[in-house]
Parts: structure tokens; C-alpha cells; sequence
């Protein structure tokens, strides 16, 4: 193989309920399981077929020798918690999706293209490197029947830094990853009323927040949006923020009014959704997560809807297309990674599904293939509207939204969660925006007037993320802001929508990057500026 990798040296393939056999050679097959490995593009596509035999995994090992200074930066399964950040070779440490390393002045990347049929993450240590490929249906291995599947297709390639910057490899090597990205047309900026709502919300108070940003924003180039998040369904109460999604509640009487009214006021109306959870006694209950035993068989119904089945999807896309039909020009499904696994991206062990997660309905198809489609159908009803996918695994869905919130929510409380979630995942995932789709690193918190946060944090945490090029929203509470800041904050918005870049200079060894590279000129931030009593680590 002419690839980075070199020649192979073994395969592993997991069968069975426990069963495990290493090949090596050209010899890729083992009972009714075959392997194939096939150069294409410039990469290698991994492909495999069985006729009866349920298969778990796949393992390829390449004895590939690796510099003893070289940096490893890997992504996250979900969004990202705070923790991506470039190390020193750990054996033990386990990298979804690609890896970058970085030594003697150049960057070199191994990954997966985007859309893969497999959860795919990568292992280096001394010796070489190993890719990991999850098959699994929940705990089972998947039943292919004789179908060919296509599970994913490797692609390497090697960058010398002595005329680009690390980020710049990183991006390049991310559009490699990634032949269709599904990108806007344009800045996206606007307001969420989250982060300083949280879910207490009305009619009057959305066309609040739409006046509040079209001050902030009056002059610019697009038109924001307005996202109305969660708390506007007929269910929404302290304990449930499920569906149904075919109405409001007493304080969203008419969905087509209101927007309307929230189109009169020069904004573009978005709302939010959780489309796996809905407690409608109507839906049968088959249509729910099975619970499985210990030989397989379905023996109860988890609370979450089950993607694998067709009629789920013609129900979420029901729903996708109730919300454009209402006008809304951008939609935001959350949830969903979280519903089908029941886990959040920071629990996840080796992968999002484990032993506890007893897998779907339809065990043809692995769990990877299963959640593409969920994306693609959304995708697919939702016509000219804008998706944003939130608590989505970002290389399946690549191609299937047009803006990902790629970490865990930033605060209008604490900016020590800002900085992890926020800062964080700009900087280590900058290298995704306009490669995989446009990056959303979450909203500026307001809370009060009081400054929750204090402003100085906010401030600097609105310039790096207008600056970026990356969506730019704020969540503001209307009239928390003085004067002053209020024009701070509509600079910000030009900002957002004017030709800029940033790029982190000491992301290296600070996964927190203070140093930043704004438009040519290097800027100094600050993150340790809020009250350290409001630390996450003292509550």
C-alpha cells in the first residue's frame, strides 16, 4: 500500500458473541467473514461482507515506528467537555475519528472520511498505529445477511510547516476527511434566549429578545437569527423538555403568527427541538428504544424513540417539516446522541454504546449506519431550512447539517464553564469550520444586569468568537447591557460578518489558548478574570 501507514500487519476481526481472529497476509477472510481493502482516491476503503455470522469489530494494525516527540491531537465522539487537547504518545489513549501528530516541523493526519458505517477511533504507540472499527448493533454484533458494507475508507496525508501554521494543515487535512460539506451561505449570527431564560419563556419575551438583537445588530450585512430554544412545547415542564412538537403551549398559541411577527422585526426565526422524545400516548409503544435480555429478545421499551425504524423517521420528519412550514428558517435538533445511547460524549468509555445498550429494532444495520440515517432524514425534510445539530456525533453527521455545535453548553452563570466548553472547543476544533460544516462554539451568557458573569470575561469571550469566522450568537437578557458595552457588543456583531480569521498560537501546550493570532496580530486574552468562587469545581 503506498499510503502514510505502510504496510499492513494484521487484522483483527471480533465475531460472535466473544470470538476473535487475527489474519495476516493477503489472507482476509475467515469463515463466511471477508475483508477487502482497496485503494481508492487516495485512500483505503475497508469493506466487508458475511453471510450469517454477527461481526463486532474490525482491528488494523500497521507496524508504523512514530517520532519520540511528536504531539497527538485526536477529536471527541459527540460534542467535546473541555478536554481536547495535544499530548505526548499516551498507548492507552484512544482518538475518534482522525488524529493529528505533529513533529520536527510537520503535521501529519490520519483519519476516516466523514460518514463512516462504523464508530472508528485510532490507537499509537512505540510501534505503530491501530484503527478501531465498532460494527456493533447496541452489544451485538451486526447481522449483514450478505450484504457488502463499506465501512470506511482511511485517508493520510503529511504537511510540512515550514511556510503554514498547524491550524492551517489541520483544516486542510479536514476538508481531505470531508468531499461535501453542507455549509451556509453566508455569517450566521444571531441570539438563543437559553442562557439567560432557561426555558422560561413566552411569546412577548421572544419578540423582546427580536427587538433586543435587531438594536445590537441593525446595519449588518445578513439578517440574524432569533432561536427560540426549549420551554416553547405543550409538555415543557421543570421535569420534561419532550415533544409532542405539532404545538405550543399556553404562551405560543400560533407558531405562524409569531413568526411573522418575528420576521416583521428584521430577524430570521429558529427554534429548537428534541426529536427522539415524545410522550404521546398516540405513538405505539413498539416505536420506542427496545430493552433486550441476556439472549436478545426485546423485553420492554426505553422512553426515547428508536431511529432504526422507518415509520420513527417519517414521524421526526413530520415534524422537521411542520417547523419550516411554520417559517422557521433554521432548525436546531439536540438530544439525539444522548437519547439513542443514554449517555453524554464525557461518559462514553471505549464507545458510545456499551453493554448497557441493548441496540435497535432493525439489528441489520450497525449503530453507525443508523444514526446517519437519522441525519440524512432530517436533512433531507427540511428543505431550505438550516439545520444546527447539537449533542450530534459530528463526523456522521457532516454533509447532514450546515452548523454543529461542537462542545457542551457555555453559561450565562459561570464563565469557568464558558471557558471549558466555549474556548476549548474553539480552539481545537477550529480546524472542523467550513471543512465538515460552519462551527458553532455556543452564545455568549447575559444573564442580568448584575453581570453574573462579569463583563470584562464576556467581553473577551464575544471579540475571540466574532473574530473566529465561526457562528456568532449571544444569548442577552434585553437591556442587560449598558451603553457602552451595547455598542461593544454591536462591534462584535460587525465583526462576526466581516472577513476575519483567528488562529490559537499557544494551543500547543495551553488547552485553554490565551495567545491568539487576530487578523495578523497577536491579542493576549485573559480567561481567569471571573469571580474564582463561581469555579465549577467549589459548587
Amino acid at each position: 500500500m503506498s499510503f502514510l501507514l505502510g504496510q499492513l500487519k494484521e487484522v483483527i476481526i471480533a465475531y460472535g458473541e466473544t470470538e476473535c481472529k487475527t489474519l495476516r497476509g493477503d489472507a482476509l477472510a475467515w469463515q463466511d467473514i471477508q475483508a477487502e481493502l482497496t485503494e481508492r482516491d487516495g485512500g483505503l476503503e475497508i469493506a466487508l461482507t458475511a453471510s450469517e455470522t454477527p461481526v463486532r469489530f474490525l482491528a488494523l494494525r500497521w507496524a508504523l515506528p512514530l517520532p519520540e516527540d511528536a504531539l497527538f491531537l485526536g477529536d471527541a465522539w459527540e460534542r467535546s467537555y473541555g478536554e481536547l487537547q495535544w499530548r505526548s504518545m499516551a498507548p492507552a489513549r484512544l482518538m475518534p475519528w482522525y488524529f493529528l501528530m505533529l513533529s520536527q516541523s510537520i503535521l501529519t493526519g490520519f483519519g476516516v472520511k466523514v460518514r463512516p458505517s462504523a464508530f472508528a477511533q485510532w490507537k499509537v504507540d512505540p510501534k505503530g498505529v491501530t484503527l478501531l472499527l465498532d460494527l456493533r448493533n447496541g452489544r451485538y454484533g451486526v447481522r449483514l445477511d450478505g450484504r457488502r458494507l463499506v465501512v470506511a475508507t482511511v485517508v493520510t496525508e503529511r504537511y510540512p510547516l515550514e511556510k503554514r501554521s498547524a491550524l492551517s494543515a489541520s483544516h486542510e487535512f479536514c476538508r481531505r476527511l470531508c468531499d461535501d460539506p453542507l455549509l451556509p451561505a453566508g455569517p450566521v449570527v444571531g441570539a438563543n434566549n437559553w442562557y439567560y431564560a432557561y426555558g422560561d419563556i413566552s411569546r412577548k419575551s421572544v419578540l423582546e429578545d427580536c427587538r433586543y438583537l435587531k438594536n445590537m445588530t441593525d446595519g449588518l450585512p445578513v439578517t440574524p437569527f432569533m432561536v427560540i430554544d426549549d420551554g416553547w412545547q405543550a409538555k415543557h415542564s421543570a421535569t420534561y423538555n419532550g415533544g409532542p412538537w405539532d404545538c405550543g403551549n399556553r404562551r405560543f398559541p400560533d407558531f405562524p403568527r409569531l413568526v411573522n411577527e418575528m420576521s416583521s422585526l428584521g430577524v430570521k426565526p429558529g427554534i429548537w427541538l428534541r426529536p427522539l422524545l415524545d410522550s404521546s400516548p398516540a405513538l405505539p409503544q413498539e416505536w420506542r428504544m427496545p430493552i433486550r435480555d441476556a439472549d436478545g429478545r426485546i423485553c420492554g421499551q426505553r422512553e426515547a424513540l428508536d431511529p432504526s425504524r422507518l415509520e420513527v423517521l417519517q414521524k421526526v420528519q413530520d415534524d422537521i417539516r411542520r417547523m419550516a412550514s411554520w417559517g422557521f428558517q433554521l432548525v436546531k435538533h439536540d438530544f439525539t446522541t444522548y437519547d439513542i445511547f443514554g449517555k453524554w460524549g464525557f461518559q462514553m468509555g471505549n464507545w458510545p454504546q456499551d453493554e448497557a445498550f441493548s441496540g435497535f429494532a432493525d439489528q441489520s444495520r450497525t449503530a453507525a449506519e443508523i444514526v446517519g440515517a437519522l441525519y440524512r432524514s432530517i436533512r433531507e425534510a427540511a428543505g431550505e431550512t438550516l439545520i444546527l445539530g447539537c449533542n450530534t456525533i459530528g463526523h456522521l453527521a457532516a454533509g447532514r447539517i450546515h452548523i454543529s455545535r461542537t462542545g457542551d453548553d457555555t453559561s450565562g452563570y459561570s464563565f469557568d464553564r464558558t471557558r471549558r466548553m466555549g474556548v476549548n472547543t474553539l480552539a481545537f476544533r477550529l480546524c472542523q469550520h467550513n471543512a465538515f460544516f460552519a462551527v458553532d462554539a455556543d452564545c455568549v451568557g447575559i444573564l442580568d444586569d448584575s453581570h453574573t458573569i462579569p463583563w470584562e470575561c464576556n467581553r473577551q469571550w464575544s471579540e475571540l468568537l466574532a473574530a473566529s469566522g465561526t457562528a456568532f450568537f449571544t444569548s442577552v437578557r434585553p437591556d442587560a447591557l449598558t451603553t457602552t458595552e451595547l455598542d461593544k457588543m454591536r462591534q462584535f456583531y460587525r465583526m462576526a460578518t466581516s472577513p476575519t480569521s483567528a488562529e490559537p498560537l499557544d494551543w500547543l501546550h495551553n488547552n485553554l489558548p490565551s495567545r491568539w493570532l487576530i487578523n495578523g496580530q497577536e491579542k493576549t486574552f485573559d480567561w481567569f478574570l471571573d469571580r474564582l468562587e463561581k469555579s465549577d469545581a467549589l459548587s
